[in-house]
Parts: structure tokens; sequence; C-alpha cells
């Protein structure tokens, strides 16, 4: 029987160093210097040599799709276990709003993701935004919310979330609860609920996610 510990041991040594750029890279992205930072900068944050790098990523935006990809993921397992048990397809929604503005104090990594990735965030496979229209479609559906338009929503819902981290990295002392839970009812009177009902559904208890 041939040995392959040493191939297991390898193939280990690469997800680590893979790993260690992928979150170096989820690190950069949360400061100013952003997508703009070089391989060496990345590699340093990393703890491995420059010449690792080219093992596993052809440039730096391939390193970087990969980072945004994971950040993005992660959101979308914060979104599933904010949301998991909710039977009111207005609350569900409103509570992936209030749990992404929330971000800014409980994920900024992810909360600064977002904010780089901008309204290509609208184009992604992962994360809120096909959550949200998925959430949209139900309520309308279901009579719970009035929308005509579901990708029109959509936008519209994206645009007030990235304004509002944007308001939120630019003045922490602005509450973050409360700005989420403001959001959420805005959005929701926009789609069709009363001020009264609006304000109840995003005050309802949120779930806290444990995921980091």
């Amino acid at each position: 029987m041939s040995d392959t510990s040493g191939g297991n041991r390898l193939d280990r040594r690469k997800a680590r160093t893979r790993s260690a750029l992928i979150d170096a890279a989820c690190q950069l992205l949360a400061t100013p210097k952003g997508t703009e930072a070089s391989i060496s900068d990345i590699t340093d944050l990393a703890d491995v040599g420059l010449g690792s790098f080219y093992n596993h990523f052809t440039s730096k935006s391939e390193l970087f799709d990969a980072a945004i990809a994971e950040m993005l993921e992660l959101h979308g397992r914060l979104f599933d276990e904010t949301t998991a048990g909710l039977a009111d397809p207005a609350e569900v929604f409103a509570a992936g709003v209030r749990m992404s503005v929330r971000l800014s104090a409980t994920h900024p990594r992810v909360a600064k993701t977002i904010s780089q990735v901008g309204f290509q965030y609208l184009d992604s496979a992962d994360g809120l935004a096909p959550r949200a229209y998925r959430d949209l479609a139900e309520a309308t559906e279901s009579g719970r919310l009035d929308i005509d338009d579901l990708a029109a929503a959509l936008s519209y819902t994206a645009g007030s979330l990235l304004g509002c981290l944007h308001m939120l990295a630019r003045d922490p002392s602005i509450d973050a609860d409360s700005a989420a839970d403001h959001l959420a009812a805005s959005l929701l009177r926009m789609f069709g609920l009363t001020k009264e009902e609006a304000t109840e559904v995003s005050t309802r208890t949120l779930v806290q996610p444990t995921l980091y």
C-alpha cells in the first residue's frame, strides 16, 4: 500500500495557504485600500511568500473575487439563520433588511464588502439580493405586500441598504438598530403596509445570528 500521508499534508498546506490569502483579502476589503491593495500587501498580511500567491490565483482580481464571494456567502448564511422559522413573508423581508444594516456593528467586514461591491450586489447569486427577491415575490403572491415590479423593488431595497451602510460608516454614533428598524419599516410602507403595520413588523424580536 502506498503512503499518501505526504500528499495529504501537502494538500492541507495548500488549503491553509489559500485560506490565508482569502482571509487577508477579506481583511483588506474592510480597509480604505480595499481592492487597490497590492499583492505584496496581501501576502504580507497572509504571512506567505510572494511566490505562493501564484500557486493559487492568477491575478489579484481573481483573489478579490474569491474573497467577495466568501463574504457574500456568509451574508446569505446569516440571513438564513436570522429568518429561520419566520412565517410572515413581510417579516422575513424586514428581518433580512434589519440584519443587513446591523452588520455594520456585528459583522463589519461583511458590511464593508457589501459597500465595496455596490450595485454589482444585485447581480450576485449569493447574499441578500436573491433572497430578498424571493421573499418579495412570496409576499406579493400571498397578498401581504403590494408590488408591481419586483426587479424595481429589489433595486430600491439595495439602494436603500447601501445608503444606510454608508451613513453608518461615516457616522458611527448613529444607532444601527434604530436605523435598521426604520429602514425596514420605510420599505414595508413603500410596498403596501400601513405605517402601524410596518412599524410593528419591523420591531419584532430579531434573532441574532451566531455565525462569524
